[in-house]
Protein backbone atom coordinates (compact mmCIF):
# COMPACT_ATOMS: atom_id res chain seq x y z
CA UNK A 1 0.00 0.00 0.00
CA UNK A 2 2.79 2.39 0.92
CA UNK A 3 4.69 1.57 -2.26
CA UNK A 4 1.58 2.25 -4.36
CA UNK A 5 1.13 5.62 -2.66
CA UNK A 6 4.77 6.54 -3.29
CA UNK A 7 4.49 5.50 -6.92
CA UNK A 8 1.35 7.61 -7.36
CA UNK A 9 3.14 10.56 -5.76
CA UNK A 10 6.04 10.25 -8.20
CA UNK A 11 3.72 10.11 -11.19
CA UNK A 12 1.90 13.16 -9.85
CA UNK A 13 5.06 15.14 -9.11
CA UNK A 14 6.44 14.72 -12.62
CA UNK A 15 3.37 16.53 -14.00
CA UNK A 16 4.00 19.68 -11.87
CA UNK A 17 0.56 20.01 -10.20
CA UNK A 18 1.12 23.67 -9.28
CA UNK A 19 1.47 24.61 -12.94
CA UNK A 20 -1.64 22.62 -13.84
CA UNK A 21 -3.66 24.40 -11.15
CA UNK A 22 -2.51 27.85 -12.27
CA UNK A 23 -3.44 27.09 -15.86
CA UNK A 24 -6.88 25.85 -14.84
CA UNK A 25 -7.66 29.10 -12.98
CA UNK A 26 -6.97 31.17 -16.09
CA UNK A 27 -8.84 28.69 -18.30
CA UNK A 28 -11.93 28.96 -16.09
CA UNK A 29 -11.67 32.74 -16.29
CA UNK A 30 -11.58 32.68 -20.08
CA UNK A 31 -14.43 30.16 -20.28
CA UNK A 32 -16.75 32.07 -17.95
CA UNK A 33 -15.93 35.38 -19.62
CA UNK A 34 -17.13 33.94 -22.92
CA UNK A 35 -20.10 32.09 -21.38
CA UNK A 36 -21.56 35.35 -19.98
CA UNK A 37 -23.54 33.56 -17.30
CA UNK A 38 -24.84 30.78 -19.56
CA UNK A 39 -22.53 28.00 -18.45
CA UNK A 40 -22.52 24.64 -20.17
CA UNK A 41 -21.13 22.62 -17.27
CA UNK A 42 -20.38 19.51 -19.32
CA UNK A 43 -18.39 21.61 -21.79
CA UNK A 44 -16.54 23.31 -18.92
CA UNK A 45 -15.66 19.94 -17.40
CA UNK A 46 -14.48 18.54 -20.73
CA UNK A 47 -12.38 21.64 -21.42
CA UNK A 48 -10.72 21.60 -18.01
CA UNK A 49 -10.16 17.84 -18.04
CA UNK A 50 -8.64 17.87 -21.51
CA UNK A 51 -6.52 20.93 -20.84
CA UNK A 52 -5.23 19.65 -17.50
CA UNK A 53 -4.20 16.33 -19.08
CA UNK A 54 -2.35 18.08 -21.90
CA UNK A 55 -0.59 20.47 -19.51
CA UNK A 56 0.38 17.51 -17.33
CA UNK A 57 1.72 15.78 -20.46
CA UNK A 58 3.80 18.79 -21.44
CA UNK A 59 5.24 19.07 -17.94
CA UNK A 60 6.15 15.38 -17.78
CA UNK A 61 7.88 15.51 -21.16
CA UNK A 62 9.61 18.75 -20.15
CA UNK A 63 11.00 16.95 -17.11
CA UNK A 64 12.44 14.30 -19.42
CA UNK A 65 14.08 16.92 -21.64
CA UNK A 66 15.46 19.01 -18.78
CA UNK A 67 17.06 16.29 -16.67
CA UNK A 68 20.60 17.47 -17.30
CA UNK A 69 19.98 21.11 -16.44
CA UNK A 70 17.64 20.21 -13.56
CA UNK A 71 20.58 18.41 -11.93
CA UNK A 72 22.55 21.67 -11.88
CA UNK A 73 19.85 23.83 -10.27
CA UNK A 74 19.19 23.87 -6.52
CA UNK A 75 15.42 24.16 -6.87
CA UNK A 76 15.12 21.23 -9.31
CA UNK A 77 17.86 18.79 -8.36
CA UNK A 78 15.42 16.79 -6.20
CA UNK A 79 12.97 16.13 -9.02
CA UNK A 80 12.15 12.45 -9.40
CA UNK A 81 13.99 11.99 -12.70
CA UNK A 82 17.14 13.64 -11.38
CA UNK A 83 17.21 11.53 -8.21
CA UNK A 84 16.41 8.35 -10.13
CA UNK A 85 13.18 7.73 -8.21
CA UNK A 86 11.45 7.48 -11.59
CA UNK A 87 12.87 6.38 -14.92
CA UNK A 88 12.90 8.57 -18.01
CA UNK A 89 11.09 5.85 -19.91
CA UNK A 90 8.26 5.73 -17.37
CA UNK A 91 7.92 9.52 -17.28
CA UNK A 92 7.88 9.78 -21.07
CA UNK A 93 5.28 7.03 -21.41
CA UNK A 94 3.22 8.71 -18.70
CA UNK A 95 3.43 12.03 -20.49
CA UNK A 96 2.46 10.62 -23.87
CA UNK A 97 -0.55 8.76 -22.45
CA UNK A 98 -1.75 11.87 -20.64
CA UNK A 99 -1.37 13.90 -23.82
CA UNK A 100 -3.31 11.42 -25.94
CA UNK A 101 -6.11 11.30 -23.38
CA UNK A 102 -6.24 15.08 -23.11
CA UNK A 103 -6.30 15.72 -26.84
CA UNK A 104 -8.95 13.05 -27.31
CA UNK A 105 -11.16 14.71 -24.68
CA UNK A 106 -10.76 18.11 -26.31
CA UNK A 107 -11.46 16.78 -29.81
CA UNK A 108 -14.40 14.67 -28.71
CA UNK A 109 -16.18 17.06 -26.36
CA UNK A 110 -15.13 20.64 -27.17
CA UNK A 111 -14.54 22.07 -30.67
CA UNK A 112 -11.73 22.13 -33.26
CA UNK A 113 -10.63 25.65 -32.35
CA UNK A 114 -10.18 24.86 -28.65
CA UNK A 115 -8.35 21.68 -29.66
CA UNK A 116 -6.14 23.68 -32.03
CA UNK A 117 -5.33 26.30 -29.38
CA UNK A 118 -4.18 23.66 -26.92
CA UNK A 119 -2.22 21.82 -29.62
CA UNK A 120 -0.49 25.07 -30.54
CA UNK A 121 0.46 25.68 -26.89
CA UNK A 122 1.74 22.12 -26.50
CA UNK A 123 3.92 22.30 -29.63
CA UNK A 124 5.35 25.67 -28.59
CA UNK A 125 6.11 24.51 -25.04
CA UNK A 126 7.55 21.09 -25.81
CA UNK A 127 8.79 21.33 -29.36
CA UNK A 128 10.06 24.92 -29.57
CA UNK A 129 10.68 26.16 -26.04
CA UNK A 130 11.83 23.05 -24.16
CA UNK A 131 13.79 21.42 -26.97
CA UNK A 132 15.56 24.50 -28.28
CA UNK A 133 14.76 28.08 -27.23
CA UNK A 134 15.18 27.62 -23.48
CA UNK A 135 18.80 26.52 -23.92
CA UNK A 136 19.88 28.62 -26.88
CA UNK A 137 18.21 32.03 -26.90
CA UNK A 138 17.50 34.96 -24.63
CA UNK A 139 14.13 35.10 -26.40
CA UNK A 140 13.13 31.73 -24.99
CA UNK A 141 11.04 33.44 -22.30
CA UNK A 142 9.08 35.34 -24.94
CA UNK A 143 8.42 32.20 -26.96
CA UNK A 144 7.43 30.28 -23.83
CA UNK A 145 4.97 33.02 -22.93
CA UNK A 146 2.84 32.02 -25.93
CA UNK A 147 2.21 28.58 -24.49
CA UNK A 148 1.50 30.05 -21.05
CA UNK A 149 -1.18 32.29 -22.56
CA UNK A 150 -3.08 29.44 -24.24
CA UNK A 151 -5.32 28.19 -21.35
CA UNK A 152 -7.60 31.28 -21.04
CA UNK A 153 -7.81 31.53 -24.84
CA UNK A 154 -8.70 27.84 -25.13
CA UNK A 155 -11.36 28.24 -22.45
CA UNK A 156 -12.80 31.25 -24.27
CA UNK A 157 -12.75 29.54 -27.68
CA UNK A 158 -14.34 26.38 -26.27
CA UNK A 159 -17.45 28.49 -25.67
CA UNK A 160 -17.43 30.78 -28.70
CA UNK A 161 -15.98 28.50 -31.34
CA UNK A 162 -14.20 31.49 -32.88
CA UNK A 163 -11.05 33.52 -32.36
CA UNK A 164 -12.33 37.08 -32.03
CA UNK A 165 -11.09 40.31 -30.45
CA UNK A 166 -11.83 38.99 -26.96
CA UNK A 167 -9.61 35.95 -27.54
CA UNK A 168 -6.86 38.16 -29.00
CA UNK A 169 -6.93 40.44 -25.94
CA UNK A 170 -6.68 37.45 -23.61
CA UNK A 171 -3.72 36.11 -25.58
CA UNK A 172 -1.98 39.49 -25.40
CA UNK A 173 -2.74 39.95 -21.69
CA UNK A 174 -1.42 36.61 -20.59
CA UNK A 175 1.64 36.76 -22.87
CA UNK A 176 2.60 40.13 -21.44
CA UNK A 177 1.99 38.94 -17.87
CA UNK A 178 4.36 35.99 -18.33
CA UNK A 179 7.35 38.23 -19.03
CA UNK A 180 7.78 40.16 -15.74
CA UNK A 181 6.63 37.05 -13.88
CA UNK A 182 9.38 34.96 -15.51
CA UNK A 183 12.09 37.62 -15.33
CA UNK A 184 11.44 38.01 -11.60
CA UNK A 185 11.98 34.26 -11.15
CA UNK A 186 15.19 34.48 -13.17
CA UNK A 187 16.50 37.27 -10.92
CA UNK A 188 15.92 35.55 -7.57
CA UNK A 189 17.06 32.23 -9.07
CA UNK A 190 19.96 33.81 -10.93
CA UNK A 191 22.62 31.44 -9.60
CA UNK A 192 20.58 28.43 -10.69
CA UNK A 193 20.22 29.74 -14.23
CA UNK A 194 23.92 30.60 -14.38
CA UNK A 195 24.89 27.14 -13.17
CA UNK A 196 22.68 25.48 -15.76
CA UNK A 197 23.79 27.81 -18.55
CA UNK A 198 20.26 28.93 -19.40
CA UNK A 199 20.41 32.26 -21.32
CA UNK A 200 17.62 34.15 -19.58
CA UNK A 201 17.74 37.95 -19.75
CA UNK A 202 19.27 38.62 -16.28
CA UNK A 203 22.09 36.16 -17.08
CA UNK A 204 22.78 37.46 -20.60
CA UNK A 205 22.22 41.21 -20.18
CA UNK A 206 22.26 41.72 -16.44
CA UNK A 207 19.74 42.47 -13.69
CA UNK A 208 19.44 46.16 -14.56
CA UNK A 209 18.28 45.31 -18.07
CA UNK A 210 15.80 42.79 -16.67
CA UNK A 211 14.43 45.42 -14.28
CA UNK A 212 13.78 47.81 -17.15
CA UNK A 213 12.03 45.09 -19.11
CA UNK A 214 9.88 44.19 -16.10
CA UNK A 215 8.67 47.78 -15.78
CA UNK A 216 7.94 48.08 -19.50
CA UNK A 217 6.07 44.78 -19.65
CA UNK A 218 3.96 45.67 -16.61
CA UNK A 219 3.01 48.96 -18.30
CA UNK A 220 2.03 47.07 -21.46
CA UNK A 221 0.17 44.47 -19.42
CA UNK A 222 -1.82 47.18 -17.64
CA UNK A 223 -2.87 48.67 -20.97
CA UNK A 224 -3.86 45.23 -22.30
CA UNK A 225 -6.01 44.44 -19.26
CA UNK A 226 -7.93 47.70 -19.77
CA UNK A 227 -8.65 46.70 -23.38
CA UNK A 228 -10.86 43.88 -22.15
CA UNK A 229 -13.14 46.40 -20.44
CA UNK A 230 -12.98 49.10 -23.08
CA UNK A 231 -13.71 46.49 -25.73
CA UNK A 232 -16.96 45.69 -23.94
CA UNK A 233 -16.01 42.22 -22.71
CA UNK A 234 -15.68 42.96 -18.98
CA UNK A 235 -17.33 45.41 -16.60
CA UNK A 236 -16.25 48.31 -14.43
CA UNK A 237 -15.58 46.10 -11.41
CA UNK A 238 -13.06 44.17 -13.47
CA UNK A 239 -11.56 47.43 -14.72
CA UNK A 240 -11.16 48.75 -11.18
CA UNK A 241 -9.37 45.59 -10.04
CA UNK A 242 -7.23 45.52 -13.19
CA UNK A 243 -6.21 49.15 -12.68
CA UNK A 244 -5.47 48.75 -8.97
CA UNK A 245 -3.41 45.56 -9.32
CA UNK A 246 -1.48 46.81 -12.36
CA UNK A 247 -0.60 50.11 -10.66
CA UNK A 248 0.47 48.40 -7.45
CA UNK A 249 2.54 45.88 -9.41
CA UNK A 250 4.15 48.75 -11.31
CA UNK A 251 4.90 50.61 -8.07
CA UNK A 252 6.48 47.46 -6.68
CA UNK A 253 8.58 47.05 -9.83
CA UNK A 254 9.78 50.67 -9.72
CA UNK A 255 10.85 50.23 -6.09
CA UNK A 256 13.58 47.93 -7.43
CA UNK A 257 15.58 51.01 -8.47
CA UNK A 258 16.12 52.17 -4.87
CA UNK A 259 19.75 52.05 -3.78
CA UNK A 260 18.87 49.96 -0.73
CA UNK A 261 17.08 47.30 -2.75
CA UNK A 262 18.00 43.66 -2.26
CA UNK A 263 17.40 42.34 -5.77
CA UNK A 264 16.47 38.84 -4.68
CA UNK A 265 13.94 39.99 -2.09
CA UNK A 266 12.50 42.53 -4.52
CA UNK A 267 12.20 39.96 -7.30
CA UNK A 268 10.38 37.53 -5.02
CA UNK A 269 7.89 40.25 -4.14
CA UNK A 270 7.32 41.07 -7.81
CA UNK A 271 6.88 37.36 -8.56
CA UNK A 272 4.38 36.69 -5.77
CA UNK A 273 2.35 39.77 -6.60
CA UNK A 274 2.23 38.68 -10.23
CA UNK A 275 0.36 35.55 -9.09
CA UNK A 276 -2.06 37.65 -7.03
CA UNK A 277 -2.62 39.94 -10.02
CA UNK A 278 -3.40 37.26 -12.58
CA UNK A 279 -5.57 35.30 -10.14
CA UNK A 280 -7.60 38.41 -9.29
CA UNK A 281 -8.08 39.23 -12.97
CA UNK A 282 -9.08 35.66 -13.81
CA UNK A 283 -11.72 35.76 -11.08
CA UNK A 284 -13.00 39.21 -12.04
CA UNK A 285 -13.34 38.48 -15.75
CA UNK A 286 -15.25 35.33 -14.80
CA UNK A 287 -17.79 37.19 -12.67
CA UNK A 288 -17.86 40.71 -14.16
CA UNK A 289 -18.38 39.97 -17.84
CA UNK A 290 -20.32 42.10 -20.31
CA UNK A 291 -21.85 41.24 -23.63
CA UNK A 292 -19.92 43.08 -26.39
CA UNK A 293 -21.97 45.95 -27.82
CA UNK A 294 -22.12 44.47 -31.30
CA UNK A 295 -23.77 41.33 -29.87
CA UNK A 296 -26.19 43.44 -27.83
CA UNK A 297 -27.20 45.37 -30.94
CA UNK A 298 -27.65 42.16 -32.90
CA UNK A 299 -29.88 40.81 -30.12
CA UNK A 300 -31.97 43.97 -30.06
CA UNK A 301 -32.34 43.86 -33.84
CA UNK A 302 -33.45 40.24 -33.75
CA UNK A 303 -36.00 41.06 -31.03
CA UNK A 304 -37.38 43.97 -33.04
CA UNK A 305 -37.72 41.85 -36.18
CA UNK A 306 -39.58 39.13 -34.33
Amino acid sequence: MRETALKFKRYLQVTKPGIIFGNLISAVGGFLLAAQGRVDWSLLLATLAGLSLVVASGCAINNCIDQDIDAKMARTRKRVLVTGAMSTRAALAHGLLLGLAGFYALWRWTNPLAFGCVLFGFVIYVGVYSLYMKRHSVYGTLVGSLSGAVPPVAGYCAVTGRFDAGAAILLLMFCLWQMPHSYAIAIFRLQDYQAAGIPVLPVVKGISSAKRQIVLYILAFGAATAMLAFGGYAGYGYLAVAGATSLWWLKMALSGYKSSTDDRVWARQVFFFSIITITALSVMMAVDFRQPERQQLAGLSATAQS
